[in-house]
């Protein structure tokens, strides 16, 4: 008989769940655990408010699609704990059953909560279009908006809602004297002359009262305080996009976490008392950015879990000091692509639709993605 080979359980299958599950799927049995029925990104939260079905297209892929999770068992649960000893994680699935799936090596990609646009909860296919068309409807009909943060998700707000609305009165309040602080200094220059050549009112020193309890999950309509002294801000929407992630990690033993509940890891993303157990994404204290999903660490991760396995030397995460990417999101004149070193290159929308999107993105990242039904 042919021996069993090792598996994995990867814990999450948003985006950098699904490329680390298709990297190892070659190699090893992987068995995939998702609250989710399909990908359903927490990026381009702008573009998901303002143009759901653009948002959609890109950032809402049923796992059926991804050829290479053909060889993938998945499960559609919600993670309630995991018996280290063991190697079993606990899993409570959609139909109102539980199961223990047993691992060789666990792989935590479970990733943050952080507002209405990131939820942990079990959803179905039919909750995930309730709350995206609820968003999109209720700032469709606000006349004002005010969007609270200074990150890339309060950003690509502000931007796209002012694309889509042009009517709209839309503000944005943001704590420093720039926004984007986790960006290189020139990021921000490029992104401002954006947002005022739109119209966005901009109002920087503004250090929102954040309500007892309050973590962002609802739009609202009341007015805002501020701890600076600036009188109330008051719009008919109110987007909370304050950067207060909270790490998916409530079912995992403490001594796995820092102090702030993300999971300790060492530069091979794996966990320093539990060497079968890495972790990659938002969730991983990797570097004080927790940029190894931004920095596509999903390869080195698969490669690192299989040297392990094979009791071979593991490679290191090198992250970069800067935030890089887009921020606002695709629009009809193309992409404005910030580098780590702060420059901004406009990449042209025939570019994205017909080279990175199809080629970059789908046959190269994630080897195969099949055609919507």
């Amino acid at each position: 008989m042919p021996a069993l080979r090792p598996r994995v359980v990867v814990a999450g299958l948003g985006d950098i769940g699904v490329l680390s599950a298709i990297h190892l799927a070659r190699h090893v049995e992987v068995v995939g655990i998702s609250a989710k029925p399909e990908v359903v990104s927490g990026q381009e939260l702008g573009v998901r408010l303002a143009r759901p079905d653009d948002w959609a297209r890109d950032n809402r892929v049923a796992f059926e699609r991804y050829r290479r999770l053909d060889g993938v068992r998945r499960l559609h649960g919600s993670l309630s704990g995991v018996d280290l000893d063991a190697r079993e994680v606990s899993v409570e699935l959609a139909d109102g059953t539980r199961t223990v799936e047993p691992y060789d090596v666990l792989v935590i990609a479970t990733g943050v909560s952080n507002g209405f646009w990131r939820t942990p909860g079990l959803q179905s296919r039919a909750d995930v279009d309730a709350a995206v068309q609820s968003h999109h409807d209720t700032v469709a009909a606000a006349a004002s908006v005010a969007v609270i943060g200074g990150g890339a998700a309060a950003l690509s707000a502000a931007a796209n809602l002012r694309i889509r609305w042009p009517q709209q009165q839309v503000d944005l309040y943001f704590p420093g004297e720039r926004a984007l602080v986790h960006h290189h200094p020139r990021a921000w220059e490029h992104v401002r002359r954006r947002l005022v050549d739109l119209g966005v009112g901009l109002h920087p020193g503004h250090r929102a009262v954040v309500p007892a309890g309050f973590v962002g999950d609802v739009i609202t309509r009341d007015a805002v305080h501020w701890s600076t002294g600036q009188p109330p801000a008051v719009a008919d929407a109110v987007l909370w996009a304050i950067g207060a992630v909270r790490p998916n990690t409530d079912w995992l033993p403490g001594d796995l976490l820092d102090d702030d509940g993300f999971v300790q890891v060492t530069s091979t993303l794996q966990t320093p008392t539990r060497r079968e157990v890495f972790a990659i994404g938002d969730v991983a204290a990797s570097d004080p950015l927790r940029s190894s999903a931004r920095n596509r660490a999903d390869g080195l991760l698969a490669r690192n879990v299989r040297s392990h396995l094979a009791d071979r030397p593991l490679a290191d995460y090198r992250p970069t000091r800067s935030r890089w990417g887009s921020v606002l999101g695709v629009q009809d004149d193309g992409l404005l692509f910030l580098t780590s070193d702060g420059r901004a290159i406009q990449i042209p929308a025939w570019v994205i639709h017909r080279v990175l999107l199809p080629w970059v993105v789908r046959r190269g990242f994630y080897r195969g993605v099949r055609r919507a039904r």
